[in-house]
This record gives C-alpha cells, sequence and structure tokens, in this order.
C-alpha cells in the first residue's frame, strides 16, 4: 500500500503560481511513475503531468505544456507540481497519483487538494 498525501493548493488570481507537493510513503525513484490528474466540477477526471521513476522523464497533458513543471526531490519522496500562468480553466481538486505499469491507470491515489484560479 503507498500512501500519498497532497498539500499546496489554494486560491490564486489569473497569472499567479502554485506548487502542489506530494509526499509518498515509499521511494519516489522505486516507483514505476507518479504524477497528477485534476476534475473540475462536472467533469472526468483527466491526467495531467508524470513524472518517470528510473528515468526521471516527463510527459504533460497539451494544455499545461509550458506552464506546468512536474519534478521530484527523491531524499524527500515527494514530487512537485509547478503551475505557473494559471488560468481560470484550471480550476480543479488536483490528485497526486502512482502508477505500476500505465501512466494512465493510476493504482493509488492521495486525497486531492483544491485549485482555484479566479479571474
Amino acid at each position: 500500500q503507498v500512501q500519498l498525501v497532497e498539500s499546496g493548493g489554494g486560491l490564486v488570481q489569473a497569472g499567479g503560481s502554485l506548487r502542489l507537493s506530494c509526499a509518498a510513503s515509499v521511494r519516489t525513484s522505486d516507483t514505476y511513475a507518479m504524477g497528477w490528474f485534476r476534475q473540475a466540477p462536472g467533469k472526468e477526471r483527466e491526467f495531467v503531468a508524470v513524472i518517470f521513476g528510473s528515468s526521471g522523464s516527463t510527459r504533460y497533458t497539451e494544455s499545461v505544456k509550458g506552464r506546468f513543471t512536474i519534478s521530484r526531490d527523491n531524499a524527500k519522496n515527494t514530487v512537485y507540481l509547478q503551475m505557473n500562468n494559471l488560468k481560470p480553466e484550471d480550476t480543479a481538486v488536483y490528485y497526486c497519483y502512482s502508477a505500476a505499469g500505465d501512466i494512465l491507470r493510476p493504482r493509488y491515489w492521495g486525497q486531492g487538494t483544491q485549485v482555484t484560479v479566479s479571474s
């Protein structure tokens, strides 16, 4: 069982920045991949970004490329999502996840953290 605890959400104006953190109960370098999904009101949960455990390579959904950066600190077993130039459409609950072999099929989820971007 992997425990994931998110923090860092909040309310920000459009154009602002936030950094989300996800602390894992396992070594982040030992995971297949860790990343973030988000779910806006009335919408399905969608993939945002992922970082692979062994290589550290990253992937992003198109709408956040150039604005969001996923990174990790293996010494702290923590994954981060730096979000810049936030837009109202980024408003959602952001969920950290850990995947075992398919980055779009999370095995473990965090509890979620709310991000609200005002216009």
